[in-house]
């Protein structure tokens, strides 16, 4: 995902592991393999050129972050005190731009 979403193009398998290899071994089958995964989750679409797919993400990585958080806060009981314990633990400037979120959202401007 994070090749795809850096590179800001759909990829072929081929390309994600020629580039994953740089760093560390990674067999074809294998990253093959997570993208169809990824694709069955609806994490990336695909569509044929030739013989091979072309995957790209179907959500921005922030789109796929926050989805994470509301999955993280949906687990709490008490989703207010899980906020205040985030809030507590981001930067100041974390802080100030989600407080620069917020404010859009109550006055209705886009952000």
């Amino acid at each position: 995902m994070d090749r795809l979403w850096g590179w800001g193009r759909p990829a072929t398998v081929r390309e994600i592991v020629d580039d994953l290899n740089k760093q560390r071994p990674l067999a074809y089958t294998t990253v093959m393999t997570v993208a169809d995964i990824l694709h069955g989750k609806g994490l990336l679409r695909r569509e044929k050129e030739r013989r091979a797919w072309l995957y790209e993400p179907t959500r921005s990585r922030e789109s796929y972050t926050a989805a994470l958080m509301q999955d993280a806060l949906g687990a709490s009981s008490d989703r207010s005190s899980a906020l205040a314990h985030f809030v507590e633990r981001i930067t100041p400037d974390e802080q100030e731009a989600l407080r620069q979120a917020l404010q859009s959202l109550t006055s209705g401007e886009p952000e």
